[in-house]
């Protein structure tokens, strides 16, 4: 299996393409804070039908080793720059008919926060990613997108949610939804 992240309600996803340097000493030993490796794990969800899928969906966690590691905070202590890696097998199901399947989110991140709300995402998949209806640059659905890429998560104003613009380096996406129809 692979190393692993996924994105669930609010977020989640995970890749080590790292945008900038980090030594060893720094990643063996945590961010100056001292912070070290600390386990990330995903929370399960429900959506609705129409929101992700034309059905309602669960998404859960199978197998959860998923660790984070802060590599740079600001001022403020919240964080700047953040690695995610870690199993991670995630079932997904059509709670309507009991349909499910199991998805490998096996990839790693390094996730970039600004101080607008905004994020970017470097991956190195499969992770897993919900879009909904006209809210980023795939369809409505949850996509295992596999290969080498970034997703820019940009606030939507007014709103809880995030444009996500994907930019493939290359790699392959799937609509999951489309296997538990």
């Amino acid at each position: 299996m692979r190393r692993t992240v996924s994105v669930g309600t609010t977020l989640a996803a995970a890749a080590l393409v790292v945008a900038g340097p980090v030594s060893p000493a720094a990643a063996a030993a945590g961010d100056e804070g001292g912070h070290g490796w600390v386990p990330a794990p995903q929370t399960p969800y429900e959506m609705p039908a129409g929101v992700r899928c034309d059905f309602p969906i669960r998404v859960e966690a199978v197998v959860d080793d998923v660790r984070m590691l802060v590599l740079e905070e600001y001022p403020d202590g919240s964080p700047r720059r953040e690695m995610y890696e870690g199993d991670l097998l995630t079932k997904v199901t059509n709670t309507a008919t009991g349909v499910s399947t199991l998805v490998d989110a096996g990839g790693s991140a390094m996730v970039e926060h600004f101080t607008d709300g905004s994020m970017t995402w470097y991956v190195t998949g499969p992770v897993l990613f919900g879009f909904g209806e006209n809210a980023g640059t795939l369809p409505r659905g949850v996509w295992q997108i596999d290969g080498q890429f970034k997703v820019e998560f940009t606030p939507v104003p007014g709103s809880p949610t995030y444009y996500k613009t994907l930019t493939m380096v290359h790699g392959t996406t799937h609509n999951v939804c489309t296997d538990l129809d």
